[in-house]
């Protein structure tokens, strides 16, 4: 019995060494092997946690300030691009309306004083007389009347010359409007950014009203004056503010030199010598014709009104009374049939264009900073499409100015092609 327990202990003792070393041969050898510690539950609250809150503090913190911002600043573009959006609507609908009051009231004008005249000369050709007489006399003053006044209302208002107005504001809105859009696409738009988008919605409200009684624009002024409708130059703010509107750009010169400098200047004072001048010089016309226009239709009414008021009495009272009504009727034709207020406002928005587009010339250049200025590249190409050119044929335009001066002669072109 003893015997065979010694011969179990042994095998079994055995056996398990001799799998231990079968095992150790298909293990492969490996350098520098080691088991990574498993951390325990000290060292995960004491170290691990701490470290990953305090990396997430210290993100919040850096970054909450300028995704705050960058989030106002986008809230307030979308709030000035709903204003601006309204406005375009708002300027679209009164531009037909009042191009609907423009071929209403000329249309009825012209019939009452047409009819008022026929009435006349038929009183005076029948030989009414008595009641009929009377009853045509009546009518035909009174149509007179109704028509001068109607005209005089008209000729104050310039409904043509309104609808114009609108039109431009909605363009230029439409512009502002697309601005905004790529401002928020593009996302670098700062707070001063906003306040000058601000500033220009409230310069086009000014230059462009909607309401008529108390801020419409003088119709007859005694001068023709360019339209403005962008602010006024206003100076930077702090350094700060300053440093966020910088561009990197790997070129020091922003894409400007002194010959694109030359060549800026030289082509506006083409803008200034020949498209300005010739401007102000169609403007001054047309505001003295319409001013001749608005007195003379309400003038010829009126006298047909009086000289109809004797007809029966006098034949030659009769004949200026005819006469007049018809000549009203055409000069009426004429004045708001033509739209001789819409032609003074293009003139006095083209001057307008050309001003501003002086005044971003002169602004532009009188920035010293080349990188506060826009790319100079990119600005001679909206300047050359601004005028109808191409970049080569601008830069030609300013080498023949040169030349012009040099020479002592003027320039025989005008400097823009599209107006």
């Amino acid at each position: 019995m003893a015997l065979a327990s010694i011969h179990t202990s042994t095998l079994f003792s055995s056996f398990p060494l001799k799998r231990s070393v079968n095992a150790s041969i298909h293990i492969p050898k490996t350098n520098n092997f080691s088991v990574p510690k498993i951390p325990t539950r000290n060292n995960i609250e004491g170290l691990t946690i701490p470290l990953l809150h305090g990396q997430k503090n210290v993100t919040n913190n850096s970054n909450t300030h300028d995704s705050y911002s960058s989030s106002d600043i986008t809230m307030q573009l979308y709030a000035i691009l709903d204003s601006v959006s309204e406005r375009i609507e708002m300027h679209n609908n009164l531009s037909q309306q009042r191009q609907n009051w423009n071929n209403l009231l000329l249309n009825n004008i012209n019939m009452i004083t047409l009819t008022a005249t026929t009435l006349t000369g038929v009183a005076a050709a029948t030989g009414a007389m008595g009641a009929q007489l009377l009853a045509l006399k009546l009518s035909s003053t009174l149509m007179f009347s109704a028509a001068t006044g109607l005209l005089l209302i008209m000729n104050k208002i310039q409904p043509s010359q309104l609808a114009e107005e609108q039109r431009n504001a909605t363009r230029l809105f439409k512009q502002l409007r697309a601005k905004i859009e790529n401002g928020i696409w593009v996302g670098n738009l700062t707070e001063h950014d906003v306040r000058c988008l601000v500033e220009k919605v409230l310069a086009l409200d000014k230059a462009y009203p909607l309401p008529l009684l108390g801020v419409m624009l003088e119709k007859f002024p005694a001068k023709y004056e360019p339209a403005v409708w962008w602010p006024g130059k206003r100076k930077e703010g702090n350094t700060a503010e300053r440093k966020t509107k910088k561009r990197n750009s790997n070129n020091n010169n922003n894409g400007w030199s002194e010959e694109l400098e030359m060549e800026l200047k030289e082509v506006i004072e083409v803008v200034k010598r020949r498209d300005i001048e010739d401007y102000e010089r169609l403007g001054n016309i047309m505001l003295k014709v319409n001013k001749c226009l608005a007195i003379a239709g309400p003038l010829l009414s009126g006298i047909a009104a009086i000289g109809s008021t004797f007809v029966g009495n006098s034949y030659i009272a009769a004949i200026v009374a005819v006469m007049a009504g018809s000549l009203g009727a055409v000069v009426n034709a004429f004045e708001h049939g033509g739209q001789i207020g819409m032609v003074f406002e293009m003139y006095r928005n083209c001057g307008g264009f050309f001003k501003m587009l002086e005044e971003s010339v002169d602004e532009t250049l009188e920035e010293k900073d080349y990188e506060m200025r826009e790319n100079g590249e990119l600005f001679e190409m909206k300047m050359a499409l601004m005028l109808g050119r191409s970049v080569c044929e601008m830069r030609q335009l300013a080498l023949k100015s040169v030349a012009c001066r040099m020479e002592g002669i003027e320039v025989d072109e005008f400097a823009s092609k599209l107006f």
